[in-house]
């Protein structure tokens, strides 16, 4: 089974992402019940538009089983696994080219929204007997991560890949004496490849 795990570019004048620093922790394979899951990785840039190009051009590479976006929420505690992508952009601030676009879709003509293909109560539920602090979320926002979270849902729609977005925490390394919720990388690291074998065992079930 392949799948592709992604995180974003450091953003909002960070010198780090905590998204792409665990993606890059995590191995290029990882056993399950099925059998072995490949692990391909890709640094997506933050910015509107060239973020999802650069997923689609990783997609049509890899023909993955599993799809995981992951980005950074600053603020929140713990793990959340998105379940809705909004067609909808509105940024609070510029991306990482100055792009600030406000009120617009993110595919013209395309559904207002779209679920996530995760299992995401399962994840959730095997990082809380993993001792992670995690939950469901029903907003992605409407910057980057949402922009990219919908076109993947929107690109994927109809194709049987299992696929959705994961937004974490500030590392504790980026936080530093900031007094902000944290969680080390490593153990951001540890959740998402939690979630990756939990997808791909239902995933198996489902294709059996």
């Amino acid at each position: 089974m392949k799948s592709l795990i992604t995180g974003f570019s450091p953003f909002g004048g960070e010198r780090c992402n905590p998204s792409i620093d665990a993606v890059r922790m995590l191995p290029d394979t990882v056993r399950y019940s099925g059998g072995e899951i490949q692990i391909y990785k890709a640094e997506i840039p933050t910015v509107f538009g060239r973020a999802g190009d650069a997923l689609c051009e990783q997609l049509e590479k890899i023909c993955p089983d599993i799809v995981i976006c992951v980005g950074q929420a600053g603020g929140r505690e713990g793990i959340s696994i998105e379940k809705v992508a909004i067609n909808y952009i509105f940024a609070s601030h510029p991306d990482n080219e100055g792009n600030k676009p406000e009120g617009v879709p993110v595919v013209s003509g395309a559904p207002d929204a779209y679920f996530s293909t995760l299992p995401v109560l399962k994840i959730e539920s095997a990082l809380h007997e993993r001792g992670f602090s995690a939950k469901i979320s029903y907003s992605a926002g409407t910057y980057v991560c949402n922009d990219l979270f919908y076109t993947l849902m929107h690109v994927t729609a109809g194709r049987g890949i299992s696929a959705g977005f994961i937004h974490v925490p500030y590392s504790t390394e980026q936080a530093g004496e900031r007094r902000v919720p944290s969680m080390p990388t490593a153990k951001i690291s540890e959740a998402l490849e939690i979630a990756l074998t939990v997808s791909a065992e239902y995933l198996g079930t489902c294709r059996k």
